[in-house]
């Protein structure tokens, strides 16, 4: 059976051509090209030249990126219109959506008559990394807490401070927040420095969220396939994963490398890896923004709630204090309203003929 899509995750990934001689190193080629832009280019877009695991060659701290990534970022939500991400094939660029990948990723007629026996496997679940997977919310506070005592400052106990500190950018919490750093360079290094940190702490961590390593054991037994997605690089996801136990539940990752540029792109990503169309695809994010992205992209949502208040995570399809609370036919009810493409019965309309008028005849006499 053929299947409509045959993405890998390094196709995913945006390619850029070099001009320069093929049978110069690889460091080389890259260290004149850093010599030769400006300090502001290498600012804006850094190149970080990774090996097979996911650690860099040009630079880091103890197997850690030197550079800040997308951890204290805000990214952006994505799909507000549908719209995808942009692969690259042999014959050129080729343009992923929410409505290519749900029309090209229709299960063939063996798949039907499976999933119409066992209904479960239909499904595609995919798993947020922040306070869904692992409690990085302390993690973060943590990274903050640390980096200030180095600086010999304090930081506000503010409830607006800490949302900023957990979900604004880094830039704008040491410029417009803490107001920490008189120069460019001085927010660099503490970006730098907050980025290492942060790592640091991440591998000592070896719990998960509490309940789901038992509602993953739960989906493996149902064959349900799972993903896990994060702005973290692959190694270190990897790594921590393992730890806690929970690798061997995820079919599929999307990490930094993949080069998604909104949270709606990873979904997305996961889906194509997963194998299984974004409509047939269930969330689970404990931010409104990412719930948001999964809507965006045709998927249902199953908000966790804790970091929010339930009230924030209302446009949820479901909603629950804890993995405790769920079970297997839950997710088959957020799909319940929809129905099955296989062998649906159809009423056969009839046409109803009138009735035939009886001719009589008067008689006059």
């Amino acid at each position: 059976m053929e299947k409509a899509l045959n993405f890998s995750s390094s196709s995913l990934l945006p390619l850029a051509p070099v001009s320069s001689p093929s049978y110069l190193p690889t460091k080389l080629l890259f260290s004149r090209l850093n010599r030769s832009s400006s300090v502001e280019q290498h600012r804006s877009k850094a190149l970080p030249i990774r090996n097979a695991f996911g650690s860099e060659e040009n630079g880091g701290f103890n197997g850690f990126p030197s550079i800040p990534n997308t951890i204290f970022m805000e990214e952006a939500i994505g799909a507000e219109y549908g719209e995808g991400f942009e692969t690259f094939r042999p014959e050129g660029p080729l343009k992923i959506d929410v409505d290519f990948l749900n029309d090209r990723m229709q299960e063939g007629f063996l798949q039907r008559i499976r999933y119409a026996m066992k209904p479960d496997e239909a499904y595609g679940l995919i798993f947020s990394w922040d306070n869904v997977v692992a409690n990085t919310r302390d993690l973060k506070l943590r990274a903050w807490e640390q980096l200030a005592s180095e600086e010999g400052k304090e930081i506000p106990g503010d409830d607006n401070v800490e949302r900023s500190l957990l979900y604004a950018g880094a830039d704008h919490v040491l410029h417009k927040v803490l107001r920490w750093g008189n120069t460019e360079d001085d927010v660099d290094r503490l970006k730098s420095r907050l980025s290492q940190l942060y790592y640091e702490i991440l591998i000592k961590l070896s719990e998960p969220i509490e309940g789901l390593k038992e509602w993953l054991d739960a989906l493996a037994t149902s064959r349900i396939p799972c993903a896990v997605v994060s702005s973290l690089d692959r190694k270190n996801m990897v790594d921590a994963l393992e730890r806690m136990g929970l690798k061997k539940f995820f079919q599929a990752i999307v990490s930094e490398e993949d080069g998604m540029e909104s949270i709606a792109h990873r979904f997305l990503s996961a889906s194509v890896k997963l194998d299984r169309k974004p409509s047939k695809c269930i969330v689970f994010e404990d931010d409104p923004r990412g719930i948001t992205a999964a809507h965006n992209c045709t998927m249902m949502a199953v908000a966790l709630i804790g970091a929010h208040p339930a009230y924030d995570l209302d446009q949820a399809d479901l909603a629950v204090a804890s993995f405790n609370d769920l079970s297997v036919i839950n997710l088959r009810r957020l799909f319940a309203h929809k129905g099955s493409t296989f062998m649906e019965l159809e009423k056969q309309v009839i046409e109803k003929t009138p009735r035939r008028r009886k001719l009589t005849i008067d008689t006059i006499f």
